[in-house]
């Protein structure tokens, strides 16, 4: 029997790639995004190009909403794997300076959603016996850096959820892992912070020889997920070999 795996995000980047990789990897694979063009086109790729696909079955998506994330829970028969993706920064101002406007949507995304589609789908990944939630953070959820008060706290926040179903889950048959990505360069990620200035939005990746790319973290994903059942992976920390911290970079 195939296993099903929710991916949120899954319109671009990482969750785009971690829904190809779960596909080959042998799941049925739930695209839950806003973007539905993408995600259509997304299911479609998959479908015709990766060998042995099962279903692949676009949702539109809105983490921030209670009735979106109701109408995933109640389309979804049974699901094995949730990967909570969704999510992203706004902007790389100083806390003095600070749009706390962008504050509250990282908030909403990378915080609320997580715990609120988690908690939706958290039944079925129970009933299947063998659940896992899968919760892409950063490692901007571990070490601060200037200019990233919102983003750090969103993603340090996500990081305190992930530690607390992990205790609160222990006696249920549902693991819980956590990946941290240091510097991805993904077509949308940096473009979306600077909210379309694509000359800021390249500086982060300027100089670097080898950023990581989505293909690398869902790698990480696919391998979590793919360890025997009595296996939890906690968290897995996973960036660039010229990177030390979030605000360590080695540049050429």
């Amino acid at each position: 029997m195939r296993k099903t795996a929710i991916v949120t995000g899954a319109s671009s980047g990482i969750g785009a790639a971690t829904a190809r990789r779960l596909a080959a990897e042998g799941f049925n694979v739930v695209l839950a995004a806003r973007r539905r063009d993408r995600i259509d086109a997304l299911a479609k790729e998959i479908t015709e190009t990766v060998p042995g696909a099962g279903k692949v079955a676009p949702f539109t998506l809105d983490v921030t909403s209670q009735e979106s994330v109701d109408a995933l829970a109640a389309a979804v028969g049974t699901c094995h794997v949730l990967v909570n993706n969704a999510g992203g920064a706004l902007g790389l101002d100083p806390v003095a300076s600070a749009d706390l406007a962008e504050w509250q949507v990282m908030y909403d995304t990378n915080v609320l959603g997580l715990a609120r589609v988690t908690k939706a789908v958290l039944p079925k990944l129970i009933e299947s016996g063998v659940g896992h939630v899968v919760n892409i953070t950063s490692l901007a959820a571990h070490v601060a850096y200037e200019g990233g008060g919102g983003y750090n706290a969103a993603k340090f926040a996500a990081h305190a959820v992930n530690e607390v179903m992990r205790l609160e889950l222990v006696a249920e048959p549902v693991r819980i892992t956590e990946i941290a990505p240091g510097l991805v360069k993904t077509e949308e990620f940096s473009l979306v912070r600077f909210r379309g200035d694509a000359e800021k939005a390249a500086k982060p990746y300027e100089g670097v020889p080898e950023p990581l790319v989505a293909e690398d973290i869902a790698d990480c994903v696919a391998w979590a997920v793919t360890r025997p059942p009595h296996v939890n992976i906690d968290r897995i920390d996973v960036q660039p070999r010229v990177q030390a911290a979030p605000h360590k970079l080695h540049r050429e």
